[in-house]
């Protein structure tokens, strides 16, 4: 019987991902179940065999890793058997360069147990999964610190200027955030500077990825 944690591996690039499946594979800790460039690939993997774990990055050709999490709820939800067991949706970890607030928050909103960035090591990478396996939540030391910084900063914000910055993220130009709210034009853009002065960017691609 093979009692071995069974990964599916989700990233778009070639080397890296022979590599991840190389090192987890030869470590015969670990049963590789499939490898797959892109979404589409993963989804046919899956209904196939599902693993125990996915191992993913979260920019992908197709769109991006942590798409797959609301598909695997929705088979969940239809009761969507097939040759795959999607009533176990498998422990979802992130490999990824990106370390910014937006990525993270992303992956964690979306459910992600493990968020390590690829300046890990392999090692350093299979000791976060084993820990998500056993049912902890790891974040990589380096995102958990552009999480915190954001946390500090908007702690600063009066709740108004919280509730414009949330619409920013959203995508809501500044007619849209007047509209919704109820206010001026000019109101908004006030506002908004305030909360450049107190977060310390300077435009609004940088608040927006905050």
């Amino acid at each position: 019987m093979n009692d071995k944690p069974r990964m599916l591996i989700i990233e778009d690039h070639p080397v890296m991902r022979e590599g991840l499946a190389c090192y987890f594979s030869e470590t015969n800790r670990w049963q590789v179940t499939g490898k797959a460039a892109n979404l589409d690939e993963a989804k046919s993997l899956l209904s196939d065999v599902m693993p125990d774990l996915l191992l993913l990055d979260i920019q992908l050709d197709d769109g991006w890793g942590i798409d797959i999490i609301p598909w695997l709820r929705k088979q969940k939800s239809a009761g969507e058997t097939a040759s795959g067991d999607f009533n176990n949706i498998p422990v979802m970890a992130v490999y990824s360069a990106f370390d910014d607030y937006a990525h993270v928050s992303a992956a964690i909103g979306a459910g992600v147990n493990v968020y390590i960035c690829k300046r890990q090591n392999e090692r350093e990478l299979e000791e976060a999964l084993v820990k998500a396996l056993n049912g902890e939540t790891f974040i990589d030391v380096c995102a958990q610190s552009k999480l915190q910084t954001v946390a500090d900063l908007c702690s600063l914000l009066t709740k108004r200027e919280a509730e414009i910055l949330t619409m920013v993220k959203e995508g809501l130009s500044n007619k849209e955030i007047a509209n919704k709210l109820g206010i001026s034009y000019r109101t908004v853009e006030n506002i908004l500077c305030c909360v450049y002065d107190k977060t310390g960017v300077k435009s609004r691609i940088e608040l927006y990825k905050l």
